[in-house]
């Protein structure tokens, strides 16, 4: 049985693996202390969840906002990327402190885990995360995630959590990922407007649904408005993944939103191929090729990109490296392992196979982007 409602998402013969992100505004009040009440009634859901035989992974923001109390920093620690930093690594003590003492109570092992961006756009490292995370769960262990505040830039960050339990509901092969708000779902408006309307089941993410969002978080403490939510929608769809966003300001949030059947479900498309799930759910490309109108049919037919139809390259990068299908209209289509570097693309573009070697001085590979290794999005 596929998932099809929020109630599913506590079955756990429906979802036998959850991920559940929390966002700073909800475990941290404005005084910056964390919410412990609250917390702890969180908690005790998570336990009674693994005792109905459902694993929980749990993504936590909070660091920052812990940790610049505790240093006296303005503006909640984001002020500058070092105020951030520095905040994390007082934060994540006291965040993975609390996480652990409150899980105790209920006899349960957290384990804490800190990731940056390139932890999952590595195959690599991303298939250690993968491994990490299974033999936790199988231990019984509830793994606590953040980014690893202290250490990222801008540039090698995911920026919000919204999208890192994504990756690692994909990362960890989950069935559903949970967003707790300070929003009860997405609708069809700025929700503050008397006539918004909350959408209770999307059906993959378009540029319609998109246009729906608002930016910030409400609280300034968080990262994520409703486009980042939609961002890791997007990528749990590709992946599979039922992703829902509730209201997690009530007490015992996940019972509060399944009672009043409150929040917004967004649908799995059927799973995908790990490698290809991991591809969808890339967050960072090298590079892009834009394809005339006839390869752009080709993929649509299921084809490997060949050079002949490949009319500009953008970019610089190497061979294995993960770039961008650009179609006519400048739409992504797909996203690929490359075959070629960036030079020797732009020599080979618009040429046939048979004149590759040639251009290149040796026998060209078969394709461009062969189609195991690439995605249509």
């Amino acid at each position: 049985m596929k998932i099809s409602q929020l109630a599913h998402l506590t079955d756990a013969t429906i979802c036998p693996r959850l991920v559940v992100k929390v966002g700073s505004a909800l475990l941290v009040g404005k005084d910056g202390q964390p919410r412990r009440e609250w917390l702890a009634a969180l908690v005790a859901e998570i336990a009674a969840a693994r005792i109905a035989g459902q694993e929980v992974i749990v993504v936590s923001s909070g660091a920052i906002a812990l940790g610049a109390r505790k240093l006296g920093l303005a503006k909640g620690g984001r002020g500058s990327l070092s105020d951030a930093q520095a905040a994390a690594s007082v934060g994540q003590i006291a965040l993975a402190g609390l996480w652990a003492e409150l899980l105790a109570a209920h006899r349960l092992t957290a384990a804490q885990i800190l990731l940056t961006l390139e932890d999952l756009e590595d195959r690599r490292r991303y298939l250690n995360v993968t491994a990490t995370l299974g033999t936790l769960l199988a231990a019984g262990a509830v793994p606590v995630i953040n980014e690893n505040d202290s250490v990222a830039t801008q540039e090698i960050r995911f920026g919000d959590n919204d999208r890192l339990a994504a990756r690692v509901g994909q990362a960890a092969g989950a069935s559903a990922v949970l967003l707790l708000s300070d929003i009860d779902g997405l609708y069809d408006r700025d929700p503050r407007q008397p006539d918004a309307v909350r959408i209770p089941v999307v059906r993959g993410v378009t540029p319609e649904i998109h246009a729906m969002a608002t930016g910030g978080s409400s609280s300034g403490l968080g990262s994520g408005g409703m486009t980042s939510k939609l961002q890791a929608a997007e990528i749990a769809e590709f992946a599979g993944i039922a992703l829902a966003i509730i209201d997690g300001q009530p007490v015992a949030p996940i019972s509060a939103a399944l009672q009043s059947d409150s929040g917004t479900l967004f649908l799995p498309r059927g799973r995908k191929q790990a490698r290809k799930a991991w591809l969808g759910g890339k967050m960072r490309m090298r590079g892009s090729v834009h394809v005339d109108a006839g390869a752009a049919s080709a993929l649509a037919r299921g084809s490997s990109l060949l050079a002949a139809g490949v009319t500009a390259v953008e970019g610089d990068f190497q061979r294995g490296d993960a770039i961008a299908v650009l179609g006519p209209d400048g739409q992504t289509l797909a996203r690929g392992l490359c075959e070629y570097d960036a030079a020797e693309c732009t020599r080979i573009i618009g040429h046939h196979s048979r004149d590759h070697e040639d251009l290149l001085g040796y026998a060209p590979r078969s394709a461009l982007i062969h189609r195991d290794q690439m995605v249509l999005l």
